[in-house]
């Protein structure tokens, strides 16, 4: 063998070694990156479900503060909606005090308007006059 092809299989030897070299590094980055990246991608998991647990908390949050505020609001409409049917009541009440006139009207105007065939007609005693015998 001459000098030429010793050098020859020097050449190839190196470029073989370097290509397996090259190869090797390319399994381990990838192997390594492969853990690396997996890594990276449960962390990156993890904080995106931290971020959807924090928006549902707000949310809820939200949701809590305008169903305090609406029944706040229905509490006091409905403190007002008492008031005025109190009012009513009062000046009902003060409107029938000694008007035993129409107090009476308004009872035979009810049995007019009723579908009913009996009648009773009260004595001074208030008491019907067809059961007072029965009595």
């Amino acid at each position: 063998m001459d000098k030429d092809e010793v050098q020859g299989i020097w050449s190839v030897i190196k470029t073989i070694s370097l290509c397996v070299l090259l190869i090797t590094i390319v399994v381990w980055m990838f192997s390594a990156g492969g853990r690396i990246y997996s890594v990276w991608a449960k962390k990156k998991e993890g904080e995106a479900e931290l971020a959807h647990a924090q928006s549902n908390r707000q949310i809820k949050t939200l949701e809590a503060k305008a169903f305090e505020e609406s029944a706040k609001h229905f509490s006091e409409a409905e403190i007002i909606r008492a008031k005025g049917v109190a009012e009513a009541n009062k000046i009902i009440g003060e409107s029938l005090k000694n008007n035993e006139g129409y107090l009476r009207y308004l009872w035979i105007t009810s049995l007019q308007s009723s579908n009913k065939e009996i009648i009773y007609v009260p004595t001074e005693a208030n008491i019907p006059i067809l059961e007072a015998g029965k009595r």
